[in-house]
C-alpha cells in the first residue's frame, strides 16, 4: 500500500465525510410553512465545554419534543438538538404570542436562579443559523443581588424570496420574572414576538457576517503584526544559519581538506572526529520509529485539515465538520503511521516489528483515550451534553476497530516489505566513542528550552485567538493567515533544531537523535504553558469540569505538537547531518 494512495484516498473521503445534511434539503419556503427551529443547549457563558441540554433547565415545552438526528461530528461538538417552544412560520409575523404558560415550583424556581447567576445562555438553530441569548439577568440592589428570568424573546427574521437569509433573537427588558425570593411558586408565561423583513443579501452569503467578525481591520492589523512578527523571526533565524553557521562549516570544510592533504595521521577534532558515532543508531529504536511513525500522521492529519479549510469546508457553524473531519482523515491516514514506523524501524535493523506497530498505534491514541475516559466520567457526573452517548462511543470504536487498525497494518506490512536500508555516507564503528564532559547549559533541558522558545514566539500571538475560538465564542475564520503561521512554525523549528545540532556535533556529543527530536518537539510544551497562562489570565473559566477539559485535552493537542514538530525536527537535523558528512572524508 503506497501512503501517498491512502493520503489520497484519506482526502476524498474526509470531503464527503464533512458534509453536514440540512434540515430542508434546499432551504426553501412557501409562505406559512413551518421553518426548523431547534434548541440546542444551555450552558455558563465562560464555560464552553460545560454545557446542558436546553430542557435541563425547566423551560416549557408543547406536546412531543422531536430530536434531530445528528452526525457523528455534532454529537462530538456537544450538539443535542431538539424541538423548541417556539413555532415560526415563513413571513408570518406574530406580536406577543404565549409560546406556554406555566407554573414554576419552588425547586425550579431556584434551578433558574442558579442559571442566572451562572450567566447561563442558550444557543438555538432556524434553519441552520445560529442564534443565542442569556436567560436572565442579574441586577445589585444595594447590597442584594436581585435575579431575573427573561420571559419575552423577540425574534427579527430576514428573508430573501423564500429563503431565510438571517435571524437575530433579543430579550425584552420589561417582561421579566423576579426570581430572587423563590419560597414560593410561581407563574410564568412564556411569550415570544416575530417580525419579518425583505433584505437584498443573497443566500450564499448568509453565512458571511459570522466570518467577518475575525476580518474587522483591527484584528486583521494584529494577526499581519504576527505574520511579520513571525517573518522576522524567520528572517533574522535564517541569517543566523547564513552567515555563522555556513560560514563554520565553509571553514570545516577547508580545513578538514587541508589536513588531509597536510598530514593524514593528525588526530581530528570536532564533529569530524565523532564520524563514526554519529549514525550510531539510538537508544530504544523502536520507540524511536513509533514516535516518527505517530508524528509523521499527525503531520498528514494538520496538512488534510488545512486543505479542508482553506476550501472553505469549515465555514462558521457548519455544525461537527472539523470533529468529523479530525477522526475521519486520522482513522484514513494511521497507514502512513504504520508505514513509516515499520520502514524506519526495519532500516535501524529492528526485528520485532509487531511490536512497534503496536507502539505505534498506542503512542498517541493511548494516552488520548485514558484522558478521554476520565474526562467522559467526569461529564457523566455533571450531565453535560459533553458526555458521549454509548451509541457514538461504540461508532468510534468501530472506526478505529474497523478501520484505523487494519490500514495500520497494511502500512506497516508495506513498510516492512520496502527493504529501504538506512543511508550512512560513513561507516559506523564497532564500539561507541565516550562523550566529554559538557558544560551544563548544553544538556538536554537548556537545549529544548532554547529551541521551543523561538518557534513558540513566532506563533503565540495568533495562539490568542485560536484558543479564544476554540475555548471561547470567538469565530475564527481566517484560515489562510493560520497555514502561513504554521509553516513558518515549521521552518524556524527545522532551523533552530539544525543548528542545535551542529553545536552538539561540534562539542563531539554523537548522541543527537533522541536530542533533535525532543528540540524540535519542545514547542509542545511551550504551548501547554502557553494554557496556563490563558486560563487564568485571559479567560473567566471556572469549576472543576471545565478546568479537567482543558487541561485534558489541551494536554492532548500539545503532546501531538510534540510529536509532529519532533518528527520534522528529527527529519531536518537527519538531512543536514546526512550532508556535512557526505561533503568530506572519512576513513
Amino acid at each position: 500500500m503506497n501512503p501517498l494512495s491512502i493520503s489520497i484516498f484519506c482526502f476524498m473521503a474526509a470531503v464527503a465525510a464533512t458534509t453536514v445534511r440540512s434540515d430542508s434539503s434546499d432551504h426553501r419556503y412557501k409562505e406559512g410553512e413551518a421553518v426548523p427551529l431547534y434548541a440546542n443547549k444551555v450552558g455558563p457563558f465562560h464555560n464552553p465545554s460545560e454545557t446542558y441540554r436546553y430542557y435541563d433547565l425547566p423551560f416549557c415545552h408543547t406536546g412531543h419534543l422531536k430530536e434531530k438526528k445528528e452526525a457523528l461530528g455534532e454529537v462530538l461538538n456537544g450538539d443535542r438538538l431538539v424541538s423548541a417552544p417556539y413555532t415560526l412560520e415563513f413571513q408570518r409575523e406574530k406580536e406577543a404570542v404565549s409560546a406556554c404558560k406555566k407554573t414554576l415550583s419552588k425547586e425550579e424556581v431556584a434551578r433558574f436562579r442558579w442559571a442566572v447567576r451562572k450567566d447561563y445562555y442558550f444557543q438555538m438553530y432556524y434553519d441552520d443559523l445560529p442564534i443565542w441569548g442569556f436567560i436572565g439577568k442579574v441586577e445589585k440592589e444595594g447590597s442584594e443581588y436581585r435575579y431575573f428570568l427573561y420571559t419575552h424573546l423577540h425574534f427579527d427574521v430576514f428573508y430573501n424570496r423564500d429563503r431565510v437569509i438571517e435571524i437575530n433573537v433579543r430579550s425584552d427588558p420589561n417582561s421579566l420574572l423576579d426570581l430572587t425570593h423563590h419560597h414560593k411558586d410561581l407563574h410564568a408565561d412564556f411569550l415570544y414576538t416575530v417580525k419579518w423583513k425583505e433584505t437584498p443579501t443573497p443566500f450564499d452569503k448568509r453565512m458571511d457576517k459570522y466570518s467577518h467578525s475575525s476580518s474587522l481591520p483591527h484584528h486583521l492589523e494584529i494577526h499581519w503584526f504576527s505574520i511579520i512578527n513571525s517573518c522576522v523571526t524567520v528572517l533574522l533565524l535564517t541569517g543566523f544559519l547564513a552567515t555563522i553557521l555556513m560560514r563554520v562549516l565553509k571553514n570545516d570544510f577547508v580545513k578538514y581538506a587541508h589536513d588531509e592533504e597536510t598530514a593524514e595521521d593528525q588526530e581530528e577534532t570536532g564533529w569530524k572526529y565523532i564520524h563514526g558515532d554519529v549514525f550510531r543508531f539510538p537508544k530504544f529504536k523502536s520507540l524511536f520509529a513509533a514516535a516518527l511513525g505517530s508524528g509523521t500522521q499527525l503531520f498528514a492529519l494538520t496538512v488534510f485539515i488545512f486543505i479542508l479549510a482553506l476550501v472553505g469546508v469549515f465555514y462558521p457553524y457548519n455544525r461537527g465538520a472539523l470533529f468529523t473531519a479530525l477522526v475521519v482523515i486520522y482513522a484514513l491516514t494511521s497507514g502512513i503511521a504504520g508505514y513509516t514506523a515499520a520502514s524506519f524501524y526495519c532500516q535501524l535493523e529492528g526485528t520485532n516489528w509487531v511490536r512497534n506497530l503496536l507502539l505505534t498505534g498506542c503512542l498517541f491514541c493511548g494516552p488520548l483515550f485514558l484522558t478521554f475516559c476520565f474526562l467522559n466520567t467526569v461529564a457523566i457526573a455533571y450531565k453535560a451534553t459533553a458526555a458521549l452517548p454509548f451509541g457514538t462511543i461504540v461508532v468510534i470504536v468501530l472506526i478505529w476497530t474497523l478501520v484505523t487498525s487494519p490500514l495500520l497494518v497494511l502500512g506497516g506490512i508495506a513498510g516492512k516489505n520496502s527493504k529501504a536500508e538506512f543511508q550512512a555516507p560513513c561507516r559506523t564503528t564497532k564500539y561507541p566513542r565516550e562523550i566529554p564532559l559538557l558544560p551544563w547549559y548544553r544538556g538536554a533541558i537548556p537545549q529544548m528550552a532554547m529551541a521551543g522558545f523561538l518557534p513558540f514566539s513566532a506563533i503565540y500571538i495568533e495562539l490568542y485567538y485560536i484558543f479564544a475560538s476554540v475555548w471561547g465564542h470567538r469565530i475564527y475564520t481566517i484560515y489562510s493567515i493560520l497555514f502561513i503561521v504554521f509553516i513558518i512554525l515549521l521552518i524556524v523549528t527545522a532551523f533552530i533544531t539544525v543548528a542545535l545540532t551542529y553545536f552538539q556535533l561540534a562539542a563531539e556529543d554523537h548522541e543527537w537523535w533522541w536530542r533533535s527530536f525532543l528540540c524540535g518537539g519542545s514547542t509542545g510544551l511551550f504551548i501547554y504553558a502557553y494554557c496556563l497562562y490563558y486560563y487564568y489570565a485571559r479567560s473567566d473559566m471556572s469549576g472543576f469540569m471545565q478546568t479537567s477539559f482543558f487541561f485534558g485535552y489541551m494536554a492532548c493537542i500539545c503532546y501531538g505538537f510534540f510529536l509532529m514538530l519532533g518528527t520534522v525536527g528529527f527529519r531536518a537535523a537527519l538531512f543536514f547531518v546526512r550532508h556535512i558528512y557526505r561533503s568530506i572524508k572519512c576513513e
